[in-house]
């Protein structure tokens, strides 16, 4: 079986060349391409020779335009990567009767309420990024019935940048931290989206009733406050010598620290749908970071962030 993954690089592209490899031959394209198939989602023509060439069973889209702020200026670009370049890709996988993935994010959500949003919830993007990947999430189901969209949220990995290498760094910087504690979701692997990937995938192909939007992220509820003093509780017991401890971080609301893009205030999601269609457990948020930090923080070595 063939696999044509897109967005290799990324968090989780990265994580799903892994997941992958034992259900087929997995082609992976970053945004360079390979020097004869296209991956950058700028060049959709490109995209779409590819995937005529590869004709594979199986497409994973893990490209996407992620810069939320960067968004609200660069409107143009956000769309076509996010939007119109997987609707582009849905075409192609339905004429070659591929499966398609492709992720989604709570932000196609206004961020109202308490309650974990549910896949059949009225969306609200507040802004440029969520209403981008909201009109994509439209244009693959439009185009390629046989699909799989996930909705995540607060993706994170050991490779590249993270929230929690951050406030590590500036813990070891300063005596007091400020987290906003008003925003309310669940912090979630890219490992684990790529392994839920995997199942969902091969369950996928023998059942094509499966087909559809599910909502993917860790277990459990945190704010960015109460992630960031679980990575500073868990720092000073592997011995990091911080200048912030985890009681030194402070609560503040969201206006706090303007931005160009609105952030919704409740990014839960009832994972309900996924664990019961594919059997699935998912694991607590907390997990997922200590495993994570971890990696950052092994014994002996300087700290990677």
């Amino acid at each position: 079986m063939k696999i044509l993954l897109f967005g290799k690089d990324g968090q989780v592209g990265w994580e799903l060349q892994r997941s992958l490899a034992p259900l087929g031959n997995v082609v992976a394209l970053g945004t360079k391409g390979d020097g004869v198939m296209a991956g950058n989602f700028l060049d959709p023509e490109g995209i779409a020779r590819t995937v005529r060439a590869v004709q594979p069973e199986v497409i994973v889209n893990a490209a996407a335009y992620t810069a939320v702020d960067k968004a609200e200026s660069d409107q143009v670009v956000a769309r076509q990567v996010n939007a119109l370049t997987p609707g582009v890709l849905a075409r192609e996988a339905q004429a070659c009767g591929s499966l398609l993935v492709h992720y989604s994010t709570d932000y196609v959500f206004d961020g109202s309420g308490q309650a974990p949003w549910r896949e059949g919830d009225a969306t609200g993007p507040l802004n440029v990024y969520g209403a981008t990947k909201l009109e994509g999430e439209r244009l693959v189901a439009q185009h390629c019935p046989h699909h799989l969209v996930l909705r995540t949220s607060w993706v994170y990995a050991a490779r590249g940048g993270n929230f929690a290498k951050t406030m590590l760094r500036l813990a070891l910087q300063r005596e007091r931290l400020t987290v906003i504690d008003d925003q309310h979701g669940a912090p979630t692997s890219a490992d684990l989206l790529a392994d839920l990937t995997a199942h969902m995938v091969r369950a996928a192909l023998d059942r094509s009733a499966l087909a559809g939007t599910y909502h993917a992220a860790a277990a459990g509820e945190t704010t960015w406050n109460g992630y960031a003093r679980l990575v500073l509780q868990q720092a000073a017991q592997a011995g990091v010598a911080l200048k912030a401890p985890a009681d030194a971080v402070d609560p503040v609301t969201t206006d706090a620290f303007p931005a160009a893009a609105r952030r919704p205030l409740n990014s839960r999601l009832d994972t309900a749908k996924l664990r019961r269609t594919f059997g699935l457990q998912l694991p607590p948020w907390q997990a997922g970071v200590a495993r994570m930090l971890a990696e950052v923080l092994r014994p002996g070595e300087e700290i990677s962030i």
